[in-house]
């Protein structure tokens, strides 16, 4: 529901999958963007699964590789707020690493294809708690995919999203 994971979830129904599962904490993101894939022409051939949950809850995604043969997953939920990071630094671990281990654990559990860590361009040297939680979250990734296992890794860096929730140029745009 986030800005990069809507975005993919706009790409990705333009190959016409069976299903797309939006997962989501937030109610209201969820709800957004499925009423926008819902106005899409090739949206009537596509199941559209709305989630709302944490990838911090371990049970309640096992239940969900349990229930959908995932093939691929795009894994785009993080904290990327530094500043708010900075004074939410459990929380920023506990979601961006601790999640992500949970996402791609229980891929591998599932035998999905493909598991796609979007992560930041801070995690590069780290210079913040949040630089250094996606860096964390590479780490893991980049473990996991040394395990025998079907999954396929992969981590894409992007930086500063125009127009993304997060994106520092409104700040700089902002005048007094």
């Amino acid at each position: 529901g986030g800005s990069i994971g809507s975005e993919l979830c706009r790409q990705i129904i333009l190959w016409k999958p069976q299903k797309l599962i939006l997962l989501d904490v937030s109610e209201f993101a969820i709800y957004t963007l499925l009423e926008e894939l819902g106005q899409q022409s090739t949206r009537h051939t596509i199941d559209l699964i709305p989630l709302i949950g944490s990838v911090q809850d371990r049970p309640f995604i096992k239940k969900i590789f349990d229930r959908f043969a995932v093939d691929t997953t795009y894994h785009a939920a993080a904290y990327k707020h530094v500043p708010l990071m900075e004074q939410n630094v459990m929380q920023c671990i506990a979601n961006n690493v601790f999640g992500t281990l949970n996402m791609a654990e229980l891929s591998i559990a599932a035998k999905v294809k493909h598991f796609i860590l979007v992560s930041t361009d801070k995690a590069v040297n780290p210079t913040s708690f949040m630089g250094a939680s996606k860096r964390l979250a590479e780490i893991v990734c980049q473990t996991l995919s040394t395990q025998d296992t079907k999954t396929c890794f992969s981590i894409v860096r992007f930086g500063n999203v125009l127009g993304s929730s997060g994106s520092v140029v409104p700040l700089f745009k902002k005048t007094d």
